[in-house]
């Protein structure tokens, strides 16, 4: 048997939102505004879609067909949607970057209960999906430069 086939990352995320009007101005100043992501638009099956992206992946908005209603974390499906910055520094200037653009962001702190250099701030999009904004942690670091020797 052949060797299993290694994922070098995630290429895309589709999101289905209830309004892309409504959701593209938060994500505009989420993605683009304070994560540096670039944007474009595009039709799919008749449908418009926002699509933002940097150099590792993309986030697309989708509009949604059927019933509109909130998010549920608990539901099947996505639970949510956690981004991966730098340092504990940017977690920070990202929630500020946030609060000055008018998006309420959990105040960053450390989450030992899931690491112990596990720092974040989480955000809620108009829907209701909850976003977070992590730290690269020493565990992940680890596993990324020394993924061949085990």
């Amino acid at each position: 048997m052949d060797a299993a086939a290694e994922v070098i990352g995630v290429d895309h995320v589709y999101l289905t939102v209830s309004s892309v009007e409504r959701s593209e101005p938060f994500y505009d100043r989420l993605l683009k505004d304070t994560l540096g992501f670039r944007k474009n638009t595009f039709a799919l099956g008749g449908d418009e879609h926002v699509q933002y992206y940097n150099r590792q992946f993309g986030i697309v908005l989708r509009p949604a067909r059927g019933e509109a209603r909130t998010h549920d974390r608990y539901a099947p499906g996505l639970h949510h949607l956690c981004l991966r910055v730098e340092g504990v520094a940017e977690v920070d200037r990202v929630a500020n970057m946030l609060g000055a653009l008018g998006i309420t962001a959990t105040p960053p702190r450390l989450h030992e209960e899931y690491a112990a250099d596990y720092y974040a701030t989480f955000v809620d999009d108009p829907d209701g999906m909850r976003l977070e904004i992590t730290n690269f942690r020493a565990e992940r670091k680890e596993r990324m430069e020394h993924w061949a020797t085990g």
